[in-house]
């Protein structure tokens, strides 16, 4: 795709659109800094939460230099505009693979005793590798990128400098198969959804008065059960979801907006650059998405797995959803404390 620059009009004369690019960059570190706030309350070891910290600054570096590059003016500037946007387009691009493989790596290392270390060893480890994808990015858009204005003048009146700018790919197709994936796996099960989101609903109430310092720790001591009870006195019996099926009921519960907010874009052929489609929004959709296959993985057969960062899905939750009521309770962790 192409970003615009400049432009010349009779009518206007010639425009800059750094003050556009300005806003935008803006406008994306404000959504960023109140999804990390929402999402990340803690920065926990995990290393995506630590990608999720890396963008926040990185967004804040860009934000800095376009304001630069705009107060001082094109003069007087070291850096254009044109060089900016190209080199963290690409910079930005080169980047969800390694965070995805690496974010991946890092949950299915979670029980070894590579990962079973202090929470401090655990957040400087992360933040090297956070780093050196980084700095092989921009090694990788310094060397392979060139910053090149191009003139466009299909109309005698009006003429514009572009740039090329790239958009992440690999993002476009991973928002398209997640979207389709969630529509197949719960368009089957319609009609049941409703009765699942009600019963999931009652269990969060129920886990909310609870202690929270022992709400992971304990199982739920209250019957839940598979049969309604209609208006007219009619029992309603209903099946409980697979496992599966209750962690993808929760996962789309929350992200389904943004996927599909992100497919329209992709239908109406709306062209996102890479330093903006790369946000924390993205980051943390697929940090959930790795989150509920650790979690699926680990608590099919046994209770719910409890030694994950904690995630804005209720995984626990759509766990008791489709196991239903446990009687007996885990072991409550004892902590002994110096005299």
């Amino acid at each position: 795709m192409q970003a615009i620059i400049s432009q010349w009009s009779e009518e206007l004369g010639c425009q800059s659109n750094l003050d556009k690019y300005v806003f935008l960059m803006l406008s994306k570190f404000g959504l960023d800094i109140a999804v990390f706030y929402f999402c990340c309350r803690k920065l926990y070891t995990s290393f995506l939460n630590v990608c999720s910290l890396s963008i926040v600054m990185a967004d804040l570096v860009m934000v800095s230099l376009l304001t630069a590059v705009w107060f001082l003016g094109p003069e007087k500037s070291p850096m254009t505009l044109c060089f900016l946007t190209v080199n963290a387009s690409a910079t930005y691009g080169a980047l969800p693979l390694p965070m995805m493989s690496l974010g991946l790596l890092d949950y299915c290392l979670d029980d070894t005793y590579f990962c079973n270390q202090r929470a401090f060893y655990k957040y400087m480890r992360n933040t090297v590798f956070v780093l050196l994808c980084w700095m092989l990015a921009v090694v990788y858009s310094l060397s392979t990128v060139k910053a090149e204005l191009m003139e466009l003048d299909n109309m005698p009146w009006r003429k514009a400098l572009v740039c090329d700018v790239e958009e992440s790919v690999l993002i476009s197709y991973f928002t398209l198969v997640l979207f389709i994936a969630v529509l197949c796996a719960t368009v089957p099960f319609w009609s049941n959804i409703p009765l699942w989101l009600k019963e999931a609903d009652r269990i969060a109430v129920l886990r909310e008065e609870q202690d929270p310092q022992k709400s992971d720790l304990l199982y739920i001591s209250v019957n839940l059960t598979k049969t309604e009870v209609s208006d007219d006195g009619q029992e309603t019996v209903w099946p409980r979801p697979p496992l599966w099926l209750a962690l993808t009921l929760g996962f789309s519960l929350f992200w389904m907006p943004y996927l599909t907010i992100s497919v329209v874009y992709m239908i109406l052929d709306f062209g996102v650059p890479a330093y903006i489609s790369v946000n924390i929004m993205w980051l943390e959709c697929t940090n959930s998405l790795l989150i509920g296959i650790m979690f699926w993985r680990k608590s099919n057969t046994s209770g719910p797995y409890s030694h994950l960062p904690k995630n804005v899905c209720l995984w626990n939750v759509y766990w008791y959803l489709s196991k239903g009521m446990q009687h007996h309770q885990l072991p409550v962790a004892v902590f002994y404390g110096a005299p």
